[in-house]
């Protein structure tokens, strides 16, 4: 769907969206593409990335693509070297970047609890760090969008994520007051369940127990998410930093997210299999 918001409105900025390779992140970075902004992805899929490049170029858009893993302080020093070497100093942010899987909190592994906050929290901020020093602060603007997930009661079946996005979420409110003084905005979009590939990967029941814990009684779109990030983004919300906003169909507000069985229940045999060894 075409932007709400007038072409041109970010001309004259350089947009960073990591994760832009598919899905919500593919969607913010076409839509500030077409809002005039020069854009650059990352992600650690060459492939993905290559394939998005691509499509960009078939609208008349040069968005620079490299591979990056924002787990890694290096490589995100090495992208952000680049960008600005090419396009110019970031004065947008969007840390879209990021992974999770389904489980039972005593089916994760440490490793498998290490890679998502790895991904999810520390790498958010490293990258957001490196920007911040290098572009933003130096020239005293800049507009960071977080987007994290609906994480207001708990993340059950994922807890690996829902405490890496509560961090997040924290250091969205905590960097809003630091570098105020900057002239930098930093909020956050919480979205709830998105349909996207990512999705695609979710077992299909649990896809529908969300949409059906949704006041909308549907999913939302990349799109949408893309729409909000835009607003949040742009100088129409200078008044507005330090924000968590959620974009989730009221799910937020409504409905048990984890069903409990009784006491003397006997454990499900699938949390069994997959307790950690």
């Amino acid at each position: 769907m075409p932007s709400i918001f007038r072409p041109g409105l970010f001309e004259g900025h350089v947009a960073v969206v990591t994760g832009g390779g598919s899905g919500i992140g593919f969607a913010i970075a076409r839509t500030l593409c077409e809002l005039g902004a020069k854009v650059a992805i990352c992600g650690r899929d060459a492939e993905k990335l290559g394939r998005a490049r691509a499509l960009f170029a078939e609208r008349g858009w040069d968005v620079l693509a490299a591979k990056c893993d924002i787990r890694q302080v290096d490589e995100i020093a090495a992208f952000v070297a680049r960008v600005r070497e090419g396009i110019g100093d970031v004065s947008v942010l969007v840390n879209n970047a990021g992974g999770q899987f389904p489980s039972p909190a005593e089916g994760i592994s440490p490793k498998g609890w290490d890679a998502v906050v790895r991904n999810n929290l520390n790498g958010t901020f490293y990258m957001t760090r490196e920007i911040a020093i290098l572009s933003m602060i130096p020239r005293r603007r800049g507009r960071i969008v977080n987007v994290i997930a609906n994480v207001a009661r708990g993340f059950p079946g994922m807890v690996h994520t829902g405490a890496a996005r509560a961090g997040v979420d924290n250091m969205t409110k905590t960097l809003a007051v630091e570098w105020s003084q900057h002239g930098i905005a930093v909020n956050a979009v919480a979205p709830g369940i998105i349909r996207t590939t990512g999705t695609d990967r979710y077992p299909p029941e649990l896809v529908e127990m969300s949409r059906q814990r949704t006041l909308a009684k549907r999913l939302g779109t990349p799109e949408e998410v893309a729409e909000l990030c835009a607003y949040l983004a742009s100088d129409a919300a200078s008044f507005v930093t330090g924000e968590t906003w959620y974009i989730d169909g009221g799910a937020h507000l409504w409905g048990d997210t984890w069903m409990i069985p009784d006491r003397d229940a006997a454990p499900l045999p699938e949390v069994i299999a997959n307790l950690s060894r």
